[in-house]
């Protein structure tokens, strides 16, 4: 049998010849149609602060800056450094930062003045760590207060503690309370309507806080909230920024978990058959070196092989389970989506960009890595 004809199909490259696999494609008229669906579900770009956590990709935040978007969320110091050399004109850093991070926070405030830096804290250590850095490099830092709405990673429940925290942010020297920070990662069920609800409950005291805030005196410029499945409903509230981080790119976890929301997946991998060992059996060079493996496979879904099951998985390998392997060619292409695409990204030291069936560019991944120059 001949191998399958993917000429007409959506992931279909004219030069695929000249790509090295593994790699790490993106689509960009896929990113476009993602980008313009953020926009449409938010109402505008005032009011997105969009997670970098998943692309990592400065050619990303220009074109994201050219469409409107200012603010902007990352997890790491290198996604922050990345954020301020593409321009981006303010970064909330969503990760305590405690030791030298706090330090590295207010020296890229030093390095980038054109940027505005701002972190969180749900402990009085992490203030007192953010507050001496900003005192030793002469910057001032904004600082949210992370509160837990039911994930129980980071955060402080909202109450007295919370209230003194905040207090404590607006009350010392250097730092600027920036506002509410509520991150509802725990809340991706299938059902729409329930998924609705839970986000609704979890909010509910998050809200109520605030209020009191207010009423205290302590202005609350701004509530960062949520994540990628809740963001149609923080959308629909104007008293709220969305943070959506994995919308950009999708992947088949979220696709198939919220099936409301119509993003497309812009990230392929793109792997070769180098081996058909037995009667029923494809090994490829997908190895989870190169797709993230944290979770149980499939890891990686194939527009070629949608059904094929998993054997085994090595560093360099992947071993399916298809019918008639006769079908497919030595050294034939295949086209996967990752199951979680964030920490796929963070594999690959470059994407290759596929732009009308054509690599058009190749954008290296610095914030990959835990360091850019700080």
């Amino acid at each position: 049998m001949s191998a399958p004809d993917s000429t007409h199909a959506w992931y279909h490259i004219e030069d695929e010849e000249q790509i090295a696999s593994p790699a790490l494609l993106l689509y960009r008229e896929r990113i476009e149609h993602n980008l313009k669906l953020m926009l449409d579900i938010a109402g505008g770009p005032q009011r997105l602060r969009p997670h970098v956590k998943t692309h990592k990709l400065g050619p990303l935040i220009k074109r994201q800056i050219e469409l409107g978007i200012t603010k902007y969320k990352a997890a790491t110091i290198a996604e922050t450094e990345m954020c301020a050399q593409a321009g981006a004109p303010d970064v909330l850093l969503a990760m305590p930062c405690v030791g030298i991070n706090a330090h590295r926070l207010a020296e890229l405030a030093v390095k980038y003045p054109g940027t505005t830096f701002s972190t969180i804290a749900d402990d009085e250590e992490t203030i007192r760590f953010i507050a001496a850095a900003a005192q030793q490099n002469r910057v001032t830092l904004g600082v949210y207060l992370e509160l837990d709405c039911g994930m129980a990673r980071t955060g402080i429940v909202p109450g007295e503690q919370a209230m003194f925290l905040a207090k404590s942010i607006k009350d010392t020297p250097r730092l600027q309370f920036a506002g509410l920070h509520a991150y509802d990662g725990h809340i991706h069920d299938k059902d729409v309507e329930v998924r609705r609800k839970r986000c609704e409950e979890a909010f509910a005291p998050v809200l109520a806080f605030r209020k009191e805030l207010q009423s205290n005196g302590i202005i609350v410029k701004e509530l960062v909230a949520g994540g990628s499945p809740t963001f149609p409903f923080h959308a629909k509230c104007d008293d709220r920024v969305c943070s959506p981080g994995t919308t950009v790119l999708w992947d088949f976890g979220y696709g198939d978990r919220c099936a409301d929301m119509p993003f497309l997946p812009a990230a392929v991998l793109l792997a070769r058959v180098i081996s058909k060992p037995g009667t029923n059996r494809l090994t490829l060079d997908l190895g989870h070196k190169s797709v993230a493996a944290e979770n149980p496979h499939p890891r990686v879904r194939f527009e070629e092989l949608p059904e094929a099951k998993a054997l085994m998985q090595s560093e360099e390998h992947l071993v399916l389970e298809v019918e008639q392997p006769e079908r497919f060619l030595i050294g034939q292409s295949l086209h996967g989506i990752p199951l979680h695409v964030c920490p796929t990204v963070a594999l690959h030291g470059e994407a290759v960009v596929i732009d009308g069936g054509k690599v058009a560019e190749r954008w290296p991944i610095p914030a990959r890595n835990r360091r850019i120059t700080i």
